[in-house]
Order: structure tokens, then sequence, then C-alpha cells
């Protein structure tokens, strides 16, 4: 099963990483047609089109804190009682 979770991760990344890129994207596209088109740009469907994309990304996270809560009980870890090493730490 660490082969899947392993996988799920490194796959819910490269999505997260994807998204932000379609973020990144929609900037750009808007930057260039809002400047081409002037007052004719439908600017409200770019903020609707970010906000769709804002719900896959809210789905990516709560996924992967279901992954994790799942991979630290099967390790026998209580998840809340987990606090990752900070770099003064480390």
């Amino acid at each position: 099963m660490a082969q899947a979770e392993a996988e799920a991760r490194r796959a819910a990344n490269r999505l997260r990483r994807a998204l932000e890129k379609a973020h990144r994207e929609i900037d750009a596209l808007e930057g260039a047609l809002a400047r081409a088109e002037g007052d004719d740009f439908p600017g409200h469907s770019y903020e609707e089109a970010r906000g769709r994309l804002d719900q896959v990304v809210e789905f990516v996270d709560e996924e992967s804190r279901r992954l994790q809560h799942k991979i630290l009980v099967a390790g026998g870890l209580e998840p809340g009682r987990v606090r990752r090493a900070s770099a003064r730490d480390g």
C-alpha cells in the first residue's frame, strides 16, 4: 500500500502544480486580451474561471490532507500531534 500512497501523493502534487500553472496562464491570457479588447473584454468570465480553478485546488488540498491523515494513522501516529521540524531544529 505504501507504493499506492506514494503515487497518490505524487499525483496530487503534480495536479496542484498544474493548477498553479493554469492560474498563471489565465492571468497571461487575460492581460493580453484585456489590452487588445479594451471595454469589450469579459473580465467576469475570467473571474469565474479562476473561481472554478480555486474549487479544484481546494479539492486537491482536501484529498492531500485526507491521504496524509490515512498515512499517519496507518503508521501508528496521531495526526494532531505530529509537527514538522523547523529551520532552527535542523
